[in-house]
């Protein structure tokens, strides 16, 4: 399966995007063919941002029977390594994505891109620069002043030549020269005012080692990577629509083969969410400066972030497929996301019982030592879920939370003299309260009625309040992590991501108690906590070693608490918002 395209994931119309691939296919441009990329640099991890491009290319190939490819631009070879590219393909397959050949590489390209080079350079179209990177951004210009053309823009062709196969052999320095297309230094759009083509990089490739010392630039290196592979759709986010013109130029100027079409490159808005922040060099800052625990802690915007944290990548597509294409770039409530996971758990995540601050029942009318298995099923919203046999014994954990001693009016959960139900169990009514020595409350002596487990009883029996518990005896013992946003204002800053950042983003309780059937659910399983919120197991034992993959594995054997991430609440906080917004309108 190459794309999880489905009538359920078909936007509600077509967009601008849709409209003009329906329209290329009824005119015949591109001999009907559809053919699209998605074109990240394996420089770092895959965000958010990237999942809306992933499946817009993906499922825009697969609705036209065409095909998509993962192309890696590699041509940074200071940054780039092994390690992202297997990063990437194993973010893009979760997400549920399959390009329809192995993986690509603009480094596959080099040589035909260094023969372009040169045919360019021998029409005087390109010329090697001898000023620095800094001189060049200077001498540029702006908006309104021309820009200052090279002292070395005139050389001849020949001696052009030359050089530019000088800088491949590798006879200069980093930065001694550049390949410049030689354009217009006085072009209203600034990317076309003589763009730089080739640097020179004395630098270790991942893939190619150390046969090139110059690597293109991405504007040169795009186009022509579009144009071998027979893409017809160039899709790229806003940023790249200035780009679009020198994509165009490079493309009308070198000598493509007669069965090569020039591809089409349209620019669509990026995905941006509230409190969220999806710059490399952002994410980058609180990794590095500690504010989160590395590239997949549950709290950066990060696929391997969501993953870790729980979140479905069919809930992700569902929530990219809603948002749908815009011309113009802006801003999405994260709740909506958040509305989109949890909508998708609901329905297929398994309930199970969790206490996350113990307070001790003891049922004192419940014989000693008794254990009677309550049938609890699994997943209320599914018609044919299973069930399962959860413990009931003398002693139970109940959520501190769900008992006051003194109790307001609105009150309905457990205090002196009053009633409620247990989930899947009896009825309960508190009769004493254990005070410790520092006014704490210690344990809570309670009464279970017998004839409230099952049958008619229950109906007739109407008390104000249901509450989740564990049996203290079969309990087994983890650790949870609570989340609220990372960043604390809907809009962080644009400059320095950790002014805005929320130090108390991460709360870390220990202790808590579970059903024993949280055992054995997989690492990555996302389950409800009843009464609380959906939450997945880690992927990692528990440790305190801070980005120590070796650590984790390490610690596997001595310590096995199992530890789980929050991954929403069961509040549908969108709904709210949206009711908001009505009420003002």
């Amino acid at each position: 399966m190459s794309s999880p395209y489905s009538p359920h994931n078909k936007p509600r119309s077509l967009d601008f995007i849709r409209e003009q691939v329906k329209q290329d296919s009824v005119s015949g441009h591109f001999a009907g063919r559809v053919q699209t990329r998605f074109p990240p640099e394996p420089n770092g991890y895959l965000h958010i941002g990237h999942a809306k491009a992933i499946c817009l290319n993906f499922n825009v190939a697969a609705e036209n029977n065409g095909i998509c490819c993962l192309r890696l631009d590699d041509t940074n070879p200071e940054t780039e390594s092994t390690h992202y590219v297997e990063a990437i393909e194993e973010d893009v397959a979760w997400l549920g994505f399959e390009p329809h050949q192995p993986t690509v590489y603009a480094s596959d390209y080099f040589e035909q891109l260094y023969i372009w080079a040169e045919h360019l350079t021998i029409r005087n179209l390109a010329y090697v620069d001898d000023q620095n990177a800094e001189t060049i951004s200077a001498t540029r210009g702006d908006f309104a002043t021309a820009g200052v053309e090279s002292p070395w823009r005139d050389r001849s062709p020949q001696e052009n030549l030359a050089l530019l196969r000088a800088m491949r052999a590798g006879r200069f320095p980093n930065g001694a020269k550049v390949l410049r297309a030689r354009i217009d230094m006085s072009h209203p759009n600034m990317l076309m005012r003589d763009p730089v083509m080739y640097r020179i990089r004395h630098s270790t490739h991942f893939r190619t080692g150390n046969t090139w010392v110059i690597y293109p630039t991405y504007d040169w290196a795009h186009g022509q990577s579009d144009a071998i592979e027979g893409v017809t759709h160039s899709l790229c986010s806003l940023e790249f629509d200035t780009h679009r013109q020198l994509y165009d130029w490079f493309l009308e100027h070198i000598p493509l083969p007669e069965n090569k079409t020039r591809p089409r490159q349209t620019e669509f808005a990026r995905l941006n969410l509230t409190h969220t922040v999806t710059s490399k060099r952002k994410l980058g800052v609180l990794v590095d400066q500690g504010f989160v625990e590395g590239w997949d802690d549950p709290r950066l915007p990060t696929l391997r972030g969501m993953r870790r944290r729980g979140y479905p990548p069919e809930a992700i597509r569902a929530f990219c497929s809603h948002i749908g294409v815009a011309r113009v770039n802006g801003v999405h409530d994260i709740e909506l996301l958040e509305y989109f996971i949890r909508t998708h758990l609901n329905r297929h995540a398994s309930r199970r019982m969790a206490v996350l601050k113990p307070l001790e029942v003891v049922i004192d009318n419940w014989p000693e030592h008794h254990v009677e298995y309550r049938q609890a099923v699994n997943n209320p919203e599914d018609a044919n879920s299973s069930t399962r046999a959860v413990p009931f014994t003398k002693r139970l954990w109940i959520e501190q939370d769900d008992f006051m001693l003194n109790p307001p009016s609105k009150f309905y959960r457990l205090a002196p003299g009053r009633e409620v139900r247990l989930r899947s169990g009896y009825i309960l009514r508190c009769n004493d309260v254990d005070i410790g020595e520092n006014n704490e409350i210690v344990r809570l002596h309670c009464s279970y009625d017998p004839n409230t487990g099952s049958g008619e009883s229950v109906a007739k029996r109407r008390v104000r309040s249901t509450i989740h518990w564990v049996s203290t005896e079969h309990s087994i013992e983890s650790e949870v992590f609570l989340y609220d946003r990372l960043f604390a204002e809907p809009h962080p800053d644009s400059d320095d991501p950790t002014i805005s950042c929320n130090r108390n983003s991460r709360e870390l309780v220990t202790g808590v108690k579970m059903e024993p059937a949280l055992a054995a659910t997989e690492p990555g399983e996302v389950v409800q906590f009843e009464r609380i919120g959906y939450f997945a197991r880690d992927y990692h034992c528990n440790t305190n070693n801070k980005n120590n993959a070796a650590a984790n594995k390490s610690t596997a054997v001595a310590n096995r608490l199992p530890r789980f991430h929050r991954t929403v609440g069961l509040r549908d906080e969108w709904a709210k918002i949206q009711k908001r917004r009505s009420a003002s309108c």
